[in-house]
């Protein structure tokens, strides 16, 4: 480890020349040199165990499975020596590695899991639910395969994370352990928290609860694919922890993630996560040695546009949008009500003319109505539907031409022919009023059939839940 090292230096001098991107692209190079083989994970077996194709166990440091007949689980245990910590980080457990994610908590000896991402995100499934859907034994999950149940005890709600008990218990020899869930849902996928505070108020909670420490198992700790989100938060508690023993200028981030790299791939996905990684140290560190100081200002630079050519929990970055639902309107009800609660009384809008309605409009004075739109479809009626609109008097007067070789002829005059035409289109409009008259009295019968056929229903309906209910009183009693 280095000496002399400034990491809040460092930080500013990367943001003012803006080289997240090329430090990131130099951690992906160094680390390439020195992967290691994952041949379990590429075996026929076990691909379908794996959540990303891209996203591998090396050999030498994955979780080996006893219980069941199953020993492999994308999952691997990463050690900071110096800082003495531990975690084993996973992807998000699939439909059908379940029972192998609590056989690992149970053979592990783990104390908790740390899940940094929800259920789903882009509309994407990015981890299974892994545990009971509601409290109380009605919703217990057993796991045969494994010889495991699990019961969901209770649940803590605090904003931006929650904390549940799960209850884990061998079914050959009724031994049970509590095990604390930590689920940050706040955490963007493939972005960083809105703020380092609230993420280092979450690490203080985890920290508290004992479950990072030497003397238990490995904590837990997945996200989708497991290297971006929990590559960033094993990175901040482990350089922490450093700096509590250290001090802040003995530390060189760069080489602790070169360090948990070398346990499993491609931890830390993008510059952003970096940069923040920084942040929260340095944050985290005047913190630890000033509990009464203010945050770090972050008055330089936006952080840089993330690289999305690293493997793992998307294929494109998420934005701050991801944090969390908008909220919710507030109820129709009272937002029609006064601060007093006395209901606004507040006219409806117009009803606004529409082309529907412009196509069907009304001739006539008083109470008699003729229609001359389109005349409405009812049963039984095979006429064609697509008749000629009605035309009043004075449109014909002023529309009607007599042809040419009519006018010429003696026997009839201008006047006659108008007259003959007006007569027609009355008795047109006329035919058109009795059919529309035909056709309503045909929709009424048509009513009237129905409403008779579902009256007897009803009455059959009604007698028949009556009975059940004098039956049920008369039995109970």
């Amino acid at each position: 480890m280095s000496t002399g090292n400034n990491i809040e230096s460092e930080f500013r001098r990367l943001n003012e020349k803006n080289e997240w991107s090329a430090l990131f692209q130099k951690i992906r190079s160094e680390s390439a040199k020195n992967t290691c083989g994952f041949l379990e994970a590429v075996k026929p077996q076990n691909k379908n165990l794996n959540r990303y194709r891209d996203v591998s166990p090396f050999d030498h440091s994955r979780i080996v499975l006893t219980r069941g007949r199953v020993d492999y689980i994308n999952a691997n245990l990463i050690k900071v020596e110096k800082a003495n910590r531990k975690y084993i980080l996973t992807q998000g457990p699939l439909i059908n590695t379940v029972s192998h994610f609590w056989a690992m908590v149970w053979e592990q000896q783990s104390k908790a899991v740390l899940m940094l991402n929800k259920l789903v995100e882009k509309k994407q499934e990015k981890c299974f639910q892994y545990w009971p859907s509601k409290l109380g034994d009605d919703y217990l999950m057993t796991f045969d395969d494994v010889g495991l149940s699990l019961q969901y005890i209770k649940q803590e709600d605090h904003s931006y994370y929650l904390q549940r008990v799960l209850r884990l218990t061998d079914m050959k020899t009724r031994e049970s352990r509590d095990i604390l869930q930590f689920h940050y849902t706040t955490w963007p996928d493939f972005g960083v928290p809105s703020s380092p505070t609230a993420f280092l108020e979450f690490l203080r909670k985890v920290r508290d609860a004992g479950v990072l420490e030497a003397d238990v198992g490995p904590a837990v700790v997945h996200c989708s694919a497991g290297i971006g989100r929990s590559g960033t938060f094993c990175l901040v508690d482990s350089c922490l922890v450093l700096i509590e023993k250290f001090g802040i200028n003995s530390i060189d981030v760069k080489e602790i993630l070169y360090e948990m790299r070398r346990y499993r791939m491609g931890l830390i996905q993008t510059p952003e996560q970096l940069r923040f990684s920084y942040q929260a140290i340095i944050e985290g560190a005047q913190q630890q040695l000033s509990p009464n100081s203010s945050p770090v200002e972050n008055h330089v630079i936006s952080p840089p546009d993330p690289i999305i050519n690293e493997v793992g929990d998307d294929d494109v970055a998420s934005d701050s949008d991801d944090d969390g639902p908008p909220p919710l309107p507030p109820p129709r009800l009272d937002s029609l009500k006064k601060p007093n609660g006395t209901p606004v009384d507040r006219p409806l809008p117009n009803i606004p003319n529409s082309v529907s309605c412009n196509d069907f409009h009304y001739e006539g004075d008083g109470d008699e109505y003729i229609p001359t739109g389109p005349l409405p479809v009812v049963p039984g009626d095979e006429e064609d539907e697509d008749e000629d609109e009605g035309t009043s008097d004075e449109e014909l007067d002023d529309s009607i031409s007599p042809p040419s070789e009519l006018l010429s002829s003696d026997s009839i005059t201008p006047s006659e022919l108008r007259h003959r035409k007006r007569m027609e289109n009355r008795e047109k409009l006329e035919a058109q009023v009795r059919d529309m008259k035909r056709r309503q009295q045909a929709n009424e019968q048509w009513t009237q059939l129905k409403r008779s056929l579902y009256k007897p229903l009803f009455i059959a309906g009604t007698v028949i839940l009556g009975g059940g209910l004098i039956a049920y009183l008369y039995f109970k009693d």
